[in-house]
């Protein structure tokens, strides 16, 4: 885990692929523990800390996640994330390269609880809800594009459903297509900025997260 922005209300960390972000049926510790275990040392906080999840990344997934460190903060931020007031953005590594360099993607998602799936439909099904997203090729090899995404709603595995269905799956996403797994389980999506107006001060933050080691990532990201 590493902070990327924090002060009294909330904190901003990098989370690896493979870890979660809220406890779950694995037993795992999730990086709300972390976080709470952090503050509680750093600031020599006794009893429990407050740790507020407000939103989360898959566990495949690396990048940017925010946490409230306040009630007040948690509601505001619960409000803004929820009428689309914290910009996200993703850096995905696909297969291939989209047959449009930049695009708005639209669709609905059915989510499959059972199999934990989202599936794409170019019409409203029952139980579906409205996905968009826009992405822009930054980059590209033979077998592989760099892509800037940024989500414009937040459907259960969006991203890596309309990439898919596109004809681009994510590097190493086997659920969604891949040719192959990824070394190290994860996915080549990161959560790589996250923008928003402080939900207390209301000064501007804007959080960047690193690039994963893998030459992969280092190469494309060279050419953007």
């Amino acid at each position: 885990m590493k902070v990327v922005y924090e002060d009294n209300h909330l904190i901003i960390v990098h989370k690896s692929s493979g870890e979660i972000v809220q406890g779950d049926k694995t037993g795992d510790t999730p990086l709300s523990d972390m976080v709470g275990a952090y503050i509680k040392e750093k600031y020599d906080k006794p009893g429990n800390v407050f740790v507020g999840v407000v939103h989360r990344l898959d566990r495949p997934v690396a990048g940017l996640v925010v946490f409230a460190r306040t009630s007040k903060a948690l509601a505001r931020l619960n409000k803004m994330f929820a009428e689309g007031q914290v910009h996200k953005t993703y850096w995905a590594i696909v297969q291939g390269r989209p047959q449009q360099d930049k695009a708005m993607l639209t669709g609905w998602i059915f989510r499959n609880e059972k199999q934990n799936k989202s599936y794409l439909y170019d019409h409203e099904v029952p139980n579906s809800k409205k996905a968009l997203l826009c992405y822009e090729v930054l980059a590209a090899s033979p077998r592989y594009s760099l892509l800037e995404v940024k989500l414009l709603t937040g459907r259960h595995h969006q991203i890596r459903c309309q990439l898919a269905a596109m004809g681009n799956p994510i590097r190493g996403d086997l659920k969604y297509g891949a040719r192959r797994s990824n070394p190290d389980g994860s996915i080549s999506l990161l959560a790589r900025y996250v923008d928003f107006e402080h939900p207390v001060s209301h000064i501007q933050i804007h959080a960047e997260a690193p690039l994963p080691d893998e030459n992969i990532w280092q190469e494309l990201a060279a050419l953007v």
